[in-house]
């Protein structure tokens, strides 16, 4: 195996348990097995990947969703792995920390940009490239999100390595100052490594801690009333969104610059 692409049609299957032709055209990804298991009660559809790194399902209107675990690094790996399909469009639902005091938990981000603090995307990208959306993927996802009659939130957000950061004053002095919205450990990786592959790509966020406040880190028992309480909302607004934007959305493409 010589090429990118012949290496993705050789690992997609292998780490998701899945056939390339078994995926739809249009793809959620997020970092959370319990997505995929709703997605796949709502659909009466069968999850595929049990035992592998990475679990997916795909109903029959050629939606697929894939859980492909947390940090940067495995961001990039579906990301990359994607090309094998090269689907028509990606949107990664994530939890975030909000940053600032106009966020609370529940509220949804469609973040503007990310500042590329992760360390896996400068392996595709110069730093000066910024993590963008595809700004008409994200203009659908509003859409339907106003279309549910619920608050969400537009900006910046900063996406780290860092997993454990919340005791770290000098670390939360620094997001001060960077005036992020929100923090996660993945969305500039999809942002840049899609942008880099030529995939349509966004992200709709679910603020899930308030991290910058000791009573705000998040914990087992914060974690479940969230999940309780938003998810659902957060999975319905995505599969809404990557069900329709085929057929009525504009045309996604990402070109480079």
């Amino acid at each position: 195996m010589k090429t990118k692409l012949e290496i993705a049609k050789n690992w997609l299957p292998r780490y998701t348990g899945t056939q390339i032709d078994e995926f739809g055209d249009y793809m959620l990804i997020t970092n959370f097995h319990n997505y995929v298991s709703k997605f796949a009660e709502i659909f009466n559809c069968e999850v595929k990947g049990i035992g592998k790194p990475m679990q997916t399902a795909t109903n029959d209107q050629g939606l697929s969703i894939i859980n492909f675990g947390m940090g940067s690094p495995n961001a990039a790996t579906i990301m990359d792995l994607l090309v094998a399909r090269n689907p028509e469009g990606v949107l990664f639902l994530g939890k975030c920390g909000g940053l600032k005091q106009s966020t609370e938990l529940g509220h949804f981000i469609l973040p503007t940009a990310a500042i590329r603090g992760d360390g896996t995307s400068k392996d595709y990208m110069p730093r000066d490239v910024p993590a963008l959306p595809s700004f008409k993927l994200h203009k659908f996802v509003s859409d339907k999100i106003i279309a549910h009659n619920v608050e969400y939130r537009t900006g910046v957000v900063y996406t780290t390595n860092r997993r454990l950061w919340e005791w770290d004053e000098k670390f939360k002095r620094y997001l001060r100052k960077l005036g992020a919205i929100g923090i996660d450990m993945e969305t500039a990786t999809v942002f840049i490594v899609g942008y880099a592959n030529q995939i349509s790509h966004g992200a709709l966020l679910l603020v899930s801690d308030l991290p910058m406040i000791p009573e705000g880190v998040k914990t087992e028992e914060s974690d479940k009333l969230v999940t309780s309480n938003y998810v659902d909302l957060h999975l319905q607004i995505g599969i809404e969104a990557m069900t329709e934007i085929g057929e009525k959305g504009e045309k996604i493409k990402h070109f480079t610059y």
